[in-house]
């Protein structure tokens, strides 16, 4: 008679697992693209070490007028400066590994987990996004959403009664869209050029797909930069929707939020003085903790009327 051999449940989850095909690569949770270091400049010349930063503007005054050969009531010029002071704060988080991971790996040949180093960068680059965006007034970092020198409007009602885009004709978003850029030309003279346009991830879908006209093949968006003098890049971002600016703590705005600037470092900057960094591994009871830090103070904004935002769009 053939013979049957039970198997304890501990013996049948171990031969359930030996023909078990396990993938090599992993499906880990995605996470949303963190766009400010794309849009805003870092600078990191302010050193680890550093409290604060420190700058200087300057501007010109006076005036120039017709004179006679002998006068002697020649109008003065003169310059006049002010200087801006910005906080430096750290950031800090850690990630460690038990006495028996440490051994295990090391019997294996195999690294560490690499994953919770990457949790660890992952989680401050979260923050540093949120401070650049939005701020952090505990604190007193500046963010770039937040900042109340630049020039804000609301966007105008379409046909449809509403401000929305998605509610408005391709004509009606293009006056919104030219009337952004060209607002900054207008306020300044011409001193100042926007060269880039960010918005909402739902209006640059919205732009990107639609046609100029129901007789055209080209989009919305490609007319725009097609014929925008000023314009050279259009952007998106997740950080602009009225959600997001809501559950961030900021109340300035009413809807979605675009905005149009020149992307350059003399404009504003990241300020980063440290970035993220891994100090020694510390011994706590079984464990070795990693400390990570890093230095930051938000966005700096040099020149506020080279920006502007168009809320409710």
């Amino acid at each position: 008679m053939p013979e049957f051999v039970n198997l304890d449940a501990g013996e049948t989850l171990f031969f359930q697992r030996e023909l078990e095909h396990r993938k090599s690569q992993t499906y880990d949770v995605v996470k949303a693209p963190l766009k400010a270091f794309e849009l805003f400049p870092v600078d990191s010349t302010a050193g680890a070490g550093a409290e604060s930063i420190a700058y200087e503007q300057y501007d010109i005054t006076g005036m120039a007028k017709i004179i006679a050969n002998y006068a002697d009531d020649l109008p003065r010029a003169d310059v006049k400066g002010k200087e801006f002071v910005g906080k430096i704060r750290s950031v800090g988080n850690s990630y460690g590994y038990s006495l028996q991971e440490v051994r295990a790996a090391r019997m294996a040949g195999k690294s560490l987990e690499q994953r919770k180093a990457n949790a660890a960068a992952r989680t401050q680059r979260e923050l540093w996004n949120s401070v650049a965006f939005y701020g952090d007034e505990t604190h007193g970092l500046p963010g770039f959403l937040t900042n109340p020198n630049i020039p804000a409007s609301s966007a105008p009602n379409g046909a449809g009664g509403t401000p929305e885009w998605s509610t408005k004709t391709p004509d009606e978003i293009l006056i919104d869209m030219n009337a952004l850029a060209n607002g900054i030309i207008s306020r300044t003279n011409g001193a100042e050029t926007p060269n880039t346009m960010v918005l909402p991830i739902d209006q640059y879908t919205l732009i990107s797909t639609t046609p100029r006209s129901s007789t055209s093949d080209t989009t919305i968006l490609e007319y725009f930069l097609q014929n925008s003098p000023f314009i050279t890049s259009v952007e998106w971002a997740n950080e602009l929707t009225a959600e997001q600016l809501a559950a961030n703590g900021v109340t300035d705005f009413s809807g979605d939020v675009a905005f149009v600037y020149r992307r350059d470092p003399d404009v504003l900057t990241l300020e980063m003085p440290q970035m993220f960094e891994q100090l020694p591994a510390q011994e706590r009871g079984l464990e070795y903790v990693v400390p990570c830090h890093s230095r930051i103070a938000g966005v700096l904004v040099y020149y506020p009327l080279a920006c502007a935002f168009l809320d409710d769009i």
